[in-house]
């Protein structure tokens, strides 16, 4: 029972990482940056929005996996995945892309606090289900 639970709200974790950029990222307020030939660029936020994009469906497949599984060995390479994929949620928005210079902007105080609490989240829960894993019985062959 606790995996399903774990699992769903991975699920909606899942479901906070790619939403919430989408939101939140400059290029949605309409603000981009102009180029000295004056063309205009999305800033660093809208290509962390779209990494996260790319991190959550595999992520939620994970919750959706979790939610699902019986084996201790499926629960087990479930759950280092999904710790792997948490840590690229906090990783985005920190040091491997970033977001905008400016504290005022949205990405700044909503985006990047959001997508890190949303990867904390998911880490903590796919080790829960990795300790309970590790103490199922082995099936009967």
């Amino acid at each position: 029972m606790l995996n399903k639970i774990l699992g769903l709200s991975i699920v909606v974790f899942a479901l906070v990482a790619g939403i919430l950029p989408a939101f939140t990222d400059c290029l949605s307020q309409g603000k981009q940056l102009t180029t000295t030939t004056g063309k205009l660029v999305p800033m660093k936020c809208h290509w962390t929005a779209i990494a996260e994009l790319g991190v959550a469906v595999p992520l939620g497949l994970a919750g959706i996996f979790t939610m699902f599984s019986k084996r201790k060995e499926t629960r087990l390479a479930v759950s280092a995945l999904g710790i792997v994929l948490g840590a690229l949620v906090i990783l985005f928005p920190t040091y491997l892309i970033g977001v905008c210079a400016n504290p005022d902007m949205k990405c700044n105080y909503i985006m990047k606090p959001g997508l890190i609490i949303t990867g904390i989240l998911s880490i903590a829960a796919f080790v829960v289900i990795l300790v309970n894993s590790r103490k199922l019985a082995e099936p009967v062959a």
